[in-house]
């Protein structure tokens, strides 16, 4: 069974449930279009290696022209059996996911060079400052042998006045975001990118609050959820029937 279905490679936690946002992109989409999957779980401490052993391509290349490997990736032998497809580098796994099987559309028709600048700014914008407040949050999820593999001030823990203004940044990111998606009021409820239908656009953001939701729960989602009115919370609904992990 598990030959015949996408395999979808995921860093373990000692959470309950997986965090990475860029991975639950992934997870979201192959769970909106139905096609069956199952995850393995690679520490970080072992990702280049076995990246290496399936044949994955390098996600980039640093600037001495050392590639370099990083989740997710996925094995597609849904197509050939013979020869997987086998991808790195969300975007792109995102994107051959929408032309292999274009049932239920995570694109709908002329969005997609929209949609991908929209995910870009989550990603590059919107999720920046989260980074000094769930990076230390996340990497003490991590299992001991990948904790021990990431190292430096990053890691560590804002307190006080420090991590409140870290707070306030996020904020500013949630308010700018909500007065944008404000402009959809006349397109429906307000609460998904396209104005009804849900996208990539929306997996995408919902991952940022599922990464905030799973590292934490009770400082970090609890102020989120409440704000501009409990629209975030909302969101998460609307994605909540994706959210399995196989």
């Amino acid at each position: 069974m598990s030959q015949n279905v996408i395999t979808l490679y995921d860093a373990p936690s000692i959470a309950p449930q997986p965090w990475a946002p860029n991975i639950w992109r992934i997870r979201f989409i192959l769970n909106f279009k139905r096609l069956p999957h199952r995850t393995v779980w690679v520490e970080f401490t072992d990702v280049e290696t076995t990246l290496r052993s399936i044949g994955a391509p390098p996600t980039s290349t640093r600037g001495d022209n050392r590639p370099v490997y990083t989740l997710p990736v996925i094995v597609d032998p849904l197509r050939s059996r013979s020869h997987p497809t086998i991808l790195s580098n969300a975007q792109s796994i995102a994107e051959y996911l929408e032309t292999s099987y274009p049932a239920r559309p995570v694109f709908p028709e002329g969005s997609r060079a929209l949609q991908t600048l929209f995910v870009h700014h989550i990603q590059d914008v919107f999720a920046k400052p989260l980074l000094p407040i769930l990076v230390p949050l996340s990497h003490q999820r991590l299992p001991e042998r990948s904790q021990a593999y990431f190292q430096g001030p990053a890691y560590s823990q804002l307190t006080g006045p420090q991590r409140e203004q870290a707070w306030r940044a996020v904020k500013e990111q949630f308010d700018f975001l909500a007065v944008v998606l404000d402009k959809n009021a006349g397109d429906g409820d307000g609460t998904v990118v396209q104005g009804r239908d849900l996208s990539y656009a929306d997996f995408a953001l919902c991952s940022v609050l599922i990464w905030i939701e799973r590292v934490s729960p009770h400082d970090g989602w609890s102020r989120v959820r409440g704000w501009h009115s409990g629209r975030w919370a909302r969101l998460w609904e609307r994605c909540k029937d994706y959210m399995d992990v196989y």
